[in-house]
């Protein structure tokens, strides 16, 4: 399948876990602008957002994902509610294919934010070949959030299908297109000649 970076509204590092992408590391909440400040050393050691972006560092500059590992539990010990610091932690987990890890990072994540669709997705990736349903309703959460979100759409398809849910997977994998026509590559050969986006949704969808 197409590796795709899927969460563009954040500076990040794009992960890749059995042939399909996790949602990147996030460097900071949407909502916190960024300090053009030099941080002076006891501000760097007690910021969660400068040791946020000091993690990133770590992992953009010097591919050092342990350090970032470490980084983001310095974090958790200033900040046990960060959600971005959890969500990190669980990808890193994810790409070193540390599931109950990942998976415990994630909860933890969502937890804090029940909504949080970078940890929704991802978990439902990491539970699609063991708890297939689970991972489903994890993306239907996905969707509920951000309806024009493709991919969750296209993975529920993956997994139906897997499941021998053709006609499910049909729907998701329609909708999918629907949201992002762009996707019809990434849907399987069996499944394209019966569903094409309708002309009213020609429109550009979204690359999630």
């Amino acid at each position: 399948m197409k590796r795709r970076k899927l969460w563009a509204g954040f500076a990040g590092l794009a992960a890749a876990f059995t042939g399909v992408t996790t949602w990147a590391i996030q460097s900071q909440s949407a909502s916190t602008p960024p300090d053009s400040r030099a941080p002076s050393a006891a501000r760097v050691a007690q910021d969660p957002d400068v040791l946020l972006q000091t993690a990133m560092l770590q992992l953009q500059k010097f591919n050092d994902s342990q350090g970032a590992a470490r980084t983001y539990r310095r974090i958790l010990k200033l900040d046990p509610g960060n959600k971005i610091a959890w969500y990190n932690l669980g990808v890193l987990a994810q790409q070193a294919d540390k599931k109950a890890d990942a998976r415990e990072a994630y909860d933890k994540a969502l937890k804090i934010d029940p909504n949080y669709e970078s940890a929704l997705f991802n978990e439902a990736l990491l539970l699609r070949p063991s708890e297939p349903d689970r991972a489903i309703g994890l993306l239907k959460r996905v969707v509920a959030f951000d309806p024009k979100a493709g991919t969750a759409y296209l993975q529920m398809g993956h997994i139906l299908a897997e499941n021998h849910r053709n006609d499910e997977a049909e729907n998701e994998f329609r909708r999918a297109l629907e949201t992002d026509p762009s996707l019809r590559s990434e849907v399987p050969e069996r499944f394209r000649d019966s569903i094409s986006p309708s002309p009213a949704s020609g429109q550009e969808g979204s690359t999630r």
